[in-house]
């Protein structure tokens, strides 16, 4: 199976943090103790396993798992080929980071598909996570523009 641009993104990711559990907005779901890209039907296996061994239903399972408003800004016009060198945006992510204070995740990145930078901001709040997207944003195309 051939990996995708996404799951190219998130597998180094999970190498850089240690992490055996991925995916992304798509619906890719990684297990990389078994796979290195997306695969839906070892996802559904796994799934089922911790239910048989929890003997619970999903419901049950799916409360552990606290969702966050999330914000995503695309932002064309710019030199996404850039964006990994760029020492300013770094300094941007850094910053938004801190301000969320370990409370949500920023995730910037230039699309694998599109001429554009994907700006993903997690927050306890929607106008926080608005906010901080949208100064990133800004960031990119001061930049990249």
């Amino acid at each position: 199976m051939e990996t995708g641009v996404g799951d190219r993104y998130v597998l180094e990711e999970m190498k850089r943090g240690g992490f055996s559990l991925g995916g992304e907005q798509s619906g890719h779901v990684i297990l990389l103790d078994h796979a290195s890209t997306g695969d839906g039907v070892l996802c559904g296996l796994h799934l089922l396993a911790a239910m048989a061994r929890r003997q619970l239903g999903l419901a049950e399972l799916a409360k552990v798992m606290t969702r966050l408003p999330q914000v995503l800004v695309n932002v064309s016009g710019v030199d996404k080929s850039r964006t990994h060198e760029s020492a300013e945006l770094a300094a941007a992510v850094r910053e938004a980071e801190a301000e969320l204070g370990g409370t949500g995740r920023v995730l910037l990145r230039p699309s694998g598909t599109e001429p554009k930078v994907r700006v993903m901001v997690e927050a306890q709040e929607q106008e926080q996570a608005g906010a901080i997207a949208d100064w990133l944003a800004d960031a990119v195309r001061s930049a990249l523009g």
